[in-house]
């Protein structure tokens, strides 16, 4: 026994020298129990580890054995990108467009800041991570399409659309069939749900990346014998292979579609889609900054969107008086601008005399009626015409900023 004693302490020591931080205990060192001696040499040694080791203080916060893993409070304000992609570059450039330039120190960062917004922080995310982080609260603002808010936002009351028609990625998720085959006179989604061949063992199989929306709209719309199969791109290859009878997915063009000898049909389209900013509510709500930020934000994307696609067009004009120059305006449908022309004398010093002989009008005019309005200026006796793009079209206040004041409450 004397023996197992002996052996069992140097073990004891030699664990110790192994584990240096259990050496300085606060409490009782690791204790020993022996079995009771035998007529066998052999025995056992039984560790218990009494105490923690305090030698390096843990970053979590434990409370009853169990790890507090909430995020801790953030003051700054964060808004979720896209991060690769056409959708990506476009949105970039929205930005760049209403004075937001957003300053990346390193490409491969996936956060950057937009140096006018004081406390903003830009977070670069996949599209459909946007949508979620916005659920979970570690986003507040995010600008993603339509099609990707709904089908992983999938209606909830808890994100809030800020702006619904940003004007750009563009496209529709629409229901696609072969134009062959079965399908060849197959031109409505109704036709397609009266095909007998639906069955419930041998259901109507269709392909796509939206397992929300689809099954959801075929609900609605009377498909019943209805199986999804999730698939992420190249889609259109689908029905050609087999594996599926038809495919619901995203279409700009329709080109990729004909190409693959599929179609669209009548009332198959699910939804229109193009990039929106927005918010998630208890953000707008309850944390500190959110809602001024998100009323900066949204004016800005109003004001030059109003603007896009717009030009001040200055000239001079002879006449008698003002009332009399803005008559001939007024009598072009094309020259009423926005709310009517800017009218102001040109005062002229002829003879040593100051007389105003001429007027300055200044209107706006959308670019596709440019050509045409500076020919009726012309007419009517326009001069030294003058024509510049917009940047900003401000109103005395944003609808949409009123909208969303309706939709939260305040």
């Amino acid at each position: 026994m004397a023996a197992a004693t002996t052996n069992a302490t140097m073990l004891q020591q030699s664990f110790l020298q192994q584990c240096p931080s259990l050496s300085a205990f606060p409490h009782s060192p690791p204790s020993i129990s022996l079995p009771p001696p035998s007529s066998s040499s052999r025995f056992c040694v039984k560790f218990s580890v009494n105490a923690c080791c305090q030698t390096s203080p843990s970053p979590l916060n434990v409370v009853n054995g169990n790890a507090d893993l909430r995020p801790t409070a953030r003051a700054e304000i964060r808004l979720g990108l896209p991060s690769k992609g056409r959708m990506a570059s476009d949105t970039l450039e929205l930005l760049k467009d209403c004075q937001l330039s957003v300053r990346q120190v390193n490409p491969r960062q996936y956060v950057a800041q937009i140096p006018q917004i004081s406390d903003l922080e830009v977070w670069f995310q996949r599209p459909k991570d946007i949508v979620r982080k916005l659920l979970s609260g570690d986003l507040d603002l995010g600008i993603v399409g339509f099609d990707t808010l709904s089908e992983y936002g999938q209606d909830s009351e808890d994100l809030v659309i800020v702006h619904n028609a940003l004007d750009y990625g563009q496209c529709h998720l629409s229901i696609a069939i072969p134009k062959y085959g079965i399908f060849e006179n197959i031109n409505s989604l109704k036709e397609l749900a009266e095909m007998p061949q639906w069955t419930a063992d041998k259901p109507l199989r269709v392909a796509t990346g939206f397992t929300y929306l689809g099954p959801k709209f075929m609900k609605e719309n009377g498909l019943e014998h209805v199986t999804f199969s999730t698939a992420d791109g190249a889609l259109e290859a689908a029905p050609a292979m087999g594996i599926a009878d038809a495919i619901l997915d995203l279409v700009s063009s329709g080109t990729t579609l004909k190409e693959n000898n599929l179609k669209e049909i009548e009332g198959g389209v699910v939804l229109q889609s193009q990039a929106v900013l927005v918010a998630s509510r208890k953000s707008l709500v309850n944390r500190k900054g959110v809602l001024d930020t998100t009323h900066e934000i949204l004016e800005r994307f109003e004001a030059h969107l109003r603007a896009e696609g717009q030009f001040t067009v200055v000239a001079n004009m002879r006449g008698s008086s003002a009332q009399e120059v803005a008559e001939r305006i007024l009598s072009q449908s094309s020259l009423s601008g926005l709310q009517g022309p800017t009218i102001s004398p040109v005062f002229c010093k002829k003879d040593g005399k100051v007389s105003a002989d001429y007027y300055a009008i200044c209107i706006c005019v959308p670019k596709k009626d440019l050509y045409t309005s500076v020919k009726q200026l012309r007419t009517i006796g326009g001069s030294g015409v003058l024509v510049s793009p917009l940047t900003y079209i401000f109103d005395e206040e944003t609808p949409r900023w009123c909208e969303l004041l309706t939709k939260l409450g305040l």
